[in-house]
């Protein structure tokens, strides 16, 4: 862990400029400028939690955009021949303009209109990781600041080169746990750079990372198209990194106006007229499942949370990417062969059981029900409470936005 130095200048604040905006401002009822309190009233805190590991103070949040302004990009010759830096930034897509300028866009209207720095905390803190830096350490860091992810900082490159995140903690395990009786090596001495090398081998990749000049829609079509979780925001100028970007946070923002905005028709539907979720071939496992065994069944399946079934079909809890990592906290990663119960005993937070629905609730409610819960997905279950499937926060963001935009959907997301 080292000062960053080379990467704490603060980004320059754009200059705000007033364009007519394709999203109808008469649907707001509240004065634009309580956008910000509004998000930051009624919801929980951010994700990210603290930087801790390069200490550097977050710059200041550029001014909130309201939906009469419009912000230019800071460097057009930036966004003509992006560097390094942006290499894995989405590519841009020529989406239906009927479909925009319907009833069925009004979301999509609503995302085109507000940057990614609308939902960047005016305050706010970030985990960074060298990459020289210990990976049994990295994830110890991870459990003490309550995060789930950290961007990795190559002092060579002087660029952010990759996140480091709660999988490759589960990838570890599964890669080179034996037995209680043998320590983990790999977990012990290993240095990020080498886990990266031994993983990712020749299929390095650039870090898909987004502007805060970028639109929402822009931002949900990455997470979407390159099947993540987390999206960093970076400073094309400084090079900083201002927030990680998640599902749950933009479906948050959205929901939080969709009162003040026309409500399109498909969200009276049901699940089952929409064709949202995943309800053929649902892995699943029991009280008494060794964890070893969910471990594995993460990394093949390339799925993020296992509904827990007991011997009588019936969904009783859940076991998530997220509760392996009190694993580190608990210091217990070298016996996984308990079961699934035992493990779940350990949740540093309180849980309130199964978020669960039905395929013949409205995407309205479901949207309220994900939401309120602060989860990142639904169990589907039938009138026994046995498991029919699950509908998960980029399911929803598709079906709200990409699919009335022309976008077909994608297949399950691994983190």
């Amino acid at each position: 862990m080292e000062e960053a130095s080379s990467v704490s200048s603060s980004p320059s604040t754009p200059t705000q400029v007033t364009k007519p905006h394709p999203f109808p401002l008469e649907s707001y009822k509240q004065e634009p400028e309580r956008l910000e309190n509004r998000i930051y009233a009624s919801s929980s805190p951010p994700d990210t939690g603290q930087r801790f590991c390069l200490a550097f103070q977050s710059p200041v949040r550029p001014p909130l955009a309201s939906p009469t302004h419009h912000v230019p990009l800071r460097n057009a010759a930036l966004a003509a021949a992006p560097g390094p830096a942006e290499a894995g930034m989405l590519e841009k897509l020529e989406f239906q303009e009927e479909a925009e300028d319907s009833e069925s866009g009004v979301y999509i209207r609503f995302m085109r209109s507000h940057k990614c720095y609308d939902i960047v905390p005016t305050s706010s803190k970030l985990v960074v990781f060298d990459t020289t830096l210990q990976v049994k350490k990295a994830f110890f860091a991870l459990v003490a600041n309550g995060v789930r992810a950290a961007p990795l900082w190559e002092s060579k490159k002087q660029s952010f080169v990759g996140m480091l995140t709660i999988t490759d903690f589960i990838n570890i395990l599964h890669r080179y746990y034996k037995s209680p009786m043998v320590q983990i090596y790999e977990l012990e001495e290993h240095k990020i750079e080498t886990w990266r090398e031994l993983y990712l081998q020749e299929t390095f990749k650039p870090l898909v990372n987004i502007s805060p000049d970028a639109s929402l829609f822009d931002a949900v079509y990455s997470l979407i198209k390159n099947k993540i979780h987390r999206l960093p925001v970076i400073d094309p100028i400084s090079g900083n990194a201002l927030y990680i970007l998640t599902h749950k946070r933009i479906l948050k923002f959205l929901q939080l106006f969709m009162s003040d905005m026309p409500k399109p028709a498909f969200m009276k539907q049901n699940l089952d007229e929409l064709g949202i979720g995943t309800y053929h071939n649902i892995a699943f496992i029991h009280p008494d499942t060794p964890i070893i065994k969910a471990l594995n069944i993460f990394v093949e399946r390339r799925i993020s949370a296992l509904p827990v079934v007991d011997e009588s079909g019936k969904v009783v809890d859940i076991y998530s990417k997220f509760d392996v990592i009190n694993l580190a906290a608990e210091k217990t990663y070298n016996n996984l062969d308990i079961t699934v119960t035992q493990a779940l005993q350990h949740r540093s937070q309180y849980f309130e059981g199964v978020v669960k629905c039905s395929k013949l609730e409205t995407l309205e409610t479901i949207v309220d029900r994900i939401v309120r819960a602060e989860v990142h997905r639904l169990v589907v279950v039938n009138e026994a409470d046995s498991i029919v499937g699950i509908i998960s926060l980029s399911d929803i963001l598709q079906a709200l936005i990409l699919t009335p935009a022309g976008a077909k959907p994608k297949e399950t997301e691994a983190e």
